[in-house]
């Protein structure tokens, strides 16, 4: 039996700038999950074009997705802000071991351990819609989630150039002062924020389970956000090698610019997490999913940069704003439980990520971009037969069964 503590800042408005701060921190420690991506042709041709190098983004991918089900619970059961800070300095540790990475495989290890660690960016996106008046949830989580894409944006078009033009290993040492100016960001505006339960650590993680089976609506977003975002990972995964392909010729300075080009996504989040104050986190769930179809028809049927462009800019709009609405609607479960309801929302969402991966990995290999494309329509579908299941188990207005 567990004794429920009302969180601290229960009574503390999340000011603009702390809130563009976690925003920011939260965009710093995501970033370094896809600092590999446009370089992985390049990292490729130094480790010998090695079979394990393909798999160096899905080992991030998957240290993502165990960091989130081992690390994110703490965020319910340990002073918030202290966990926020060691996570960032844990984060350019593991940064300095895979700029050092003597081989392919000790890369892969490293990886792990920086998917694990950039985790934190999912410790402060709950601990905001704590902190956010309940009528302003949707657009605080957007904010932040706005934080989370353009850390992924950058980060895209920051490691094609330095990459291509400097190398891979540099790369990953100029993660590390920024991991470790993060800290120090957090550490002067986070407020303290006591643990919302005093449940032990065993019991947090087993309390999972019970979450996952109670709530159905959990479930439901976390299996669709997962199909969602694996179709996202395996076009960036791929996209550097497509465009190293004869067709475009094009190095991973380019594949990097196409981050800027998603920078719609920017727009979308906290468009989407105010639609969803107004009008229902459903709708624009429902939106964002059939985007991320239309994306992927695109991609399959018009084989350009013009395409590229335009599926890139409808791709990131539709996955925002889909995950927003998602997190809107798992964040008002159960407020007690939002870090463990992250847990297994997020975890989800990146095991799916780490399957896209694998699999745009292995449809590259088997019938290149064509194979790529229907690996993403048909997530998409996926992502639309989860919403269709949801939407006919939900109980209808007025509370008829």
């Amino acid at each position: 039996m567990t004794t429920n503590l009302q969180p601290s800042a229960g009574s503390v408005r999340l000011g603009k700038p702390a809130l563009y701060a976690m925003a920011a921190a939260s965009g710093i420690a995501v970033a370094n999950i896809y600092y590999n991506q446009p370089m992985l042709g390049i990292i490729e041709a130094e480790f010998a074009h090695q079979p394990i190098t393909g798999f160096i983004p899905t080992a991030t991918q998957l240290g993502y997705a165990l960091g989130l089900f081992f690390l994110l619970p703490l965020g319910d059961i340990v002073h918030r802000r202290r966990l926020i800070i060691a996570q960032f300095v844990i984060l350019a540790a593991a940064l300095t071991v895979a700029a050092a990475a003597p081989g392919a495989w000790a890369l892969c290890a490293a990886s792990l351990a920086v998917g694990a660690s950039a985790t934190v960016a999912q410790q402060i996106v709950p601990l905001a819609a704590t902190l956010a008046a309940p009528e302003e949830r949707g657009a605080t989580i957007g904010t932040v989630m706005a934080g989370v894409l353009s850390g992924i944006l950058i980060s895209r078009t920051l490691s094609g150039f330095v990459g291509e033009h400097a190398g891979w290993r540099d790369m990953f040492w100029i993660g590390v002062p920024l991991a470790l100016g993060a800290a120090v960001l957090m550490y002067f505006t986070l407020p303290a924020h006591r643990p919302t339960s005093r449940m032990q650590y065993g019991m947090a993680i087993g309390s999972l389970a019970h979450l996952w089976k109670r709530e159905r609506a959990l479930r439901s977003a976390a299996l669709m956000q997962a199909a969602l975002f694996g179709s996202f990972t395996a076009f960036w995964t791929i996209l550097a090698l497509y465009l190293q392909t004869p067709r475009f010729n094009l190095g991973a300075d380019v594949a990097g610019l196409f981050g800027i080009v998603g920078a719609v996504g920017v727009f979308a989040a906290p468009l989407a997490g105010r639609i969803a104050d107004r009008r229902g986190p459903h709708f624009v769930v429902w939106l964002g999913a059939l985007l991320t179809l239309a994306a992927w028809i695109i991609f399959g049927l018009w084989a350009s940069i013009a395409a590229l462009v335009i599926g890139v800019i409808v791709l990131d709009f539709g996955i925002q704003s889909a995950l927003v609405s998602n997190q809107h609607i798992v964040y008002a479960l159960d407020q007690e439980a939002r870090s463990r309801l992250n847990t297994i929302f997020m975890t989800s969402m990146f095991l799916g990520g780490a399957a896209g991966a694998a699999l745009a990995t292995a449809a590259w290999g088997y019938a290149e971009w064509l194979g790529v494309s229907l690996l993403g329509v048909t997530l998409a579908v996926i992502a639309l037969g989860v919403r269709i299941i949801d939407h006919r188990a939900r109980p209808a207005p007025g509370g008829a069964h």
